[in-house]
């Protein structure tokens, strides 16, 4: 006779919870947690679905010329990984493993897509060098970066500024204009048909909402604004270092599709519950 499963749950002390996360939280997600080794997609057969896993490990399972774009902000201090754990990568470390994602995400954007890359200051200059091996640099977006609550004093220019760099697979790409008239400075410069500015002062890092208090997300207008630029309903979208989920929640709202990958497994639980309930 079969053995029956059993129905218990897997957690029932109050106490044993995670930071965002309830004990019927875990008990709900912990058990639909998928890995980057249940990744079985083709580019017939695509779906929906967030994984535990490191973003390149995540790409190198995703098919070619699938995505539509890549909406990411990868880490400034990644880790070695499991054959060297405990310590922060090298430069060099940094530099390869930067490249190695770069280039699968090149391999899986289609012949019209376009990757959003956030990235502090500091970076931004290696990344565009990055970005050019690869993609056509369209354009850095400069967005007002004021983290509410900041109370460390810079020595000189106190920095509230960060970039986006927008680049495409081909010069053959889905820019939408029209769609992103919220942007307050754009009206005239349609009317002269210069295009929307680069410089997105309208938007700014408060974190006023409830939907926007998780660490690291950034505003959903600033999401919003990107996925209404560069795709349309039912596109395919990625985050290949989504934290706790910023992307796909916004992505939800707006109908398009989202696969996302994170290797903190805290985070990826956190995601999964506000994506869910969005």
């Amino acid at each position: 006779m079969a053995e029956k499963e059993s129905t218990n749950p897997l957690f029932s002390n109050p106490l044993e919870t995670y930071p965002g996360l309830t004990v019927s939280d875990l008990n709900r997600y912990l058990p639909a947690l998928q890995k980057a080794d249940d990744i079985e997609m083709t580019i017939d057969n695509m779906h929906d679905g967030v994984y535990l896993s490191d973003g390149l490990e995540g790409l190198r399972k995703l098919p070619s010329a699938s995505i539509d774009i890549i909406i990411t902000d990868p880490p400034e201090s990644p880790w070695r990984g499991k054959d060297r754990p405990g310590s922060p990568m090298t430069l060099q470390e940094y530099y390869k493993w930067n490249n190695n994602w770069l280039e699968e995400a090149y391999r899986v954007l289609k012949s019209t897509g376009a990757l959003y890359l956030f990235c502090d200051w500091r970076l931004s200059g290696m990344y565009h060098s990055m970005l050019t091996n690869f993609l056509h640099v369209q354009t850095r977006i400069t967005w007002r970066k004021m983290q509410a609550g900041e109370t460390s004093k810079a020595v000189t220019w106190k920095n509230q500024a960060a970039d986006i760099w927008f680049a495409t697979k081909t010069k053959d790409f889905l820019f939408y204009r029209e769609a992103i008239s919220d942007q307050k400075d754009m009206e005239p410069a349609l009317a002269q048909e210069t295009g929307p500015s680069n410089l997105w002062v309208d938007i700014l890092d408060t974190h006023i909402t409830p939907a926007e208090e998780m660490s690291g997300d950034k505003p959903e207008l600033l999401i919003e604004r990107i996925l209404k630029a560069s795709s349309f309903k039912l596109n395919w979208v990625v985050d290949p270092f989504m934290g706790s989920g910023g992307v796909g929640l916004v992505t939800k709202k707006l109908g398009r599709r989202f696969i996302g990958f994170e290797a903190d497994q805290d985070q990826l639980l956190i995601s999964m519950k506000r994506i869910d309930q969005s």
